[in-house]
C-alpha cells in the first residue's frame, strides 16, 4: 500500500510540474493562430485540441484513484469475511 501511495504522489508531483509548461504552450499556440487570417478558421479546432490535452491527465488520475479505491474496498471485505 505504501508503494502505491508513493507512486501516486510522484505522479501528482509530475503532473503539477508539467502542467504549467503545457498550459503556457497552449496559450502561445492559441495566440499565434488567432493573430493570423487563416488561423481564425483553425482556432476552434485548436481550442478542442487544448481541451483534450487538459482532460487526459485528469482521466488517468481518476483511473488510478478508482483502482486504489476498489482494491482497498476488496481488501476490507476480505478481512471482514476472514473474521
Amino acid at each position: 500500500m505504501k508503494r502505491i501511495i508513493f507512486v501516486v504522489l510522484i505522479f501528482l508531483l509530475n503532473l503539477l510540474l508539467v502542467s504549467n509548461f503545457a498550459y503556457g504552450q497552449c496559450a502561445m499556440c492559441k495566440q499565434n493562430v488567432t493573430n493570423s487570417e487563416e488561423g481564425m478558421k483553425l482556432a476552434s479546432g485548436l481550442n478542442d485540441g487544448i481541451v483534450y490535452l487538459l482532460v487526459v491527465p485528469y482521466l488517468i488520475f481518476a483511473g488510478f484513484a478508482i483502482t486504489i479505491y476498489v482494491a482497498s474496498k476488496r481488501r476490507r471485505v476480505k478481512e471482514i469475511n476472514l473474521n
